[in-house]
């Protein structure tokens, strides 16, 4: 049976390349799917997989999707009741933390304890935005999104490519599937039941982005 991919469209990240990804594994694993861009909420009611994407601000995204009509009690439902799956990437894996502080405090969807707090790296030369490929530390090797990339020799992860200045600092260690580490660990990727979420950007991690795309359209939590 076909399956849809909503990703969703609220104003904020890089939808194209996003979605350019998603139907590039589809097509490659012969994946009966169907992957639209959408700020429908009727859409997204519709929908079998979700994608949250999302660039900028903590509390511009959250306006933006909260903007759309309908848009955050569909997710609820869907995500919270229903149990389909989710995958967060960057701002819009942030957005599932109880807060943002970023600019003030700003309330987020609240479904993953934390909050989404400044990098402080333990060395001053390090640059902010961290912005660059690094390697992950898993914290969960069987969660069945991982289990399809390859490892380093190291047992690390590959390099994925991250550009941010916030992390997710979730209250329950149970929560992060992988770490990295720039100048101090942080989520790097996080889970939850049906839900998923990434700080970096699959959709420009080559190989391994993919892989981990590949893992979110297997999945039936």
């Amino acid at each position: 049976m076909s399956q849809t991919i909503a990703i969703i469209d609220y104003g904020s990240g890089n939808l194209r390349s996003a979605a350019k990804a998603f139907d590039f594994v589809q097509n490659q694993e012969a994946i009966d799917a169907r992957v639209i861009i959408t700020d429908k909420a009727d859409e997204v009611a519709r929908a079998d997989k979700i994608v949250l994407p999302g660039q900028g601000a903590f509390a511009d995204c959250m306006n933006g999707l909260s903007s759309v009509d309908g848009m955050v009690d569909v997710l609820k439902e869907k995500v919270l009741q229903r149990g389909t799956p989710f995958f967060g990437i960057c701002v819009g894996m942030q957005l599932m933390a109880e807060r943002g502080l970023e600019f003030g405090e700003h309330k987020g969807l609240g479904w993953i304890q934390g909050d989404v707090v400044k990098m402080t790296p333990s060395d001053s030369n390090l640059k902010i935005p961290h912005m660059g490929w690094n390697a992950l530390i898993t914290a969960q090797p069987q969660h069945f999104v991982l289990q399809g990339i390859t490892k380093n020799s190291d047992n690390t992860l590959p390099d994925f490519y991250f550009v941010h200045s916030f992390v997710f600092e979730c209250k329950d260690s149970k929560n992060i599937a992988a770490w990295c580490d720039y100048g101090g660990k942080f989520a790097a990727i996080v889970a939850q039941d049906n839900m998923i979420g990434c700080q970096f950007h699959p959709e420009k991690s080559q190989g391994a982005g993919l892989d981990l795309i590949r893992g979110f359209l297997r999945w039936n939590p």
